[in-house]
């Protein structure tokens, strides 16, 4: 199961919204992504390990090189958090009307 907290964690800093970003495109070397984005190896593999940890992304290492892929369970989780939330919100906001509504006709 996918925590919410890791994922929206994950999504909270911009540079690990550049690496999703880049790995939109298709796989990447660890070395690959840590280029445009001007930090250290060890900074992309910390940002990779959040990413992970929130079901974005998956790595694999072969031989010396770890690749990188976009993981779509953890993007799955997350439509259905917002298409959830939404639902629910437009359930109150559909009764907060109808309430609107019913007060000016009553008054």
């Amino acid at each position: 199961k996918i925590d919410m907290d890791r994922v929206f964690h994950a999504l909270g800093d911009p540079t690990r919204r550049a690496i999703l970003d880049k790995l939109s495109e298709g796989p990447a070397s660890v070395s690959t992504l840590a280029g445009p984005l001007g930090v250290t190896l060890t900074a992309v593999a910390q940002h990779l390990e959040i990413l992970e940890a929130g079901g974005l992304v998956h790595t694999e290492k072969v031989g010396r090189v770890r690749t990188c892929r976009i993981e779509p369970s953890g993007f799955d989780a997350l439509e259905r958090w917002i298409a959830d939330h939404r639902t629910l919100w437009e359930r109150k906001l559909d009764r907060l009307g109808q309430f609107l509504i019913e007060e000016e006709e009553d008054g």
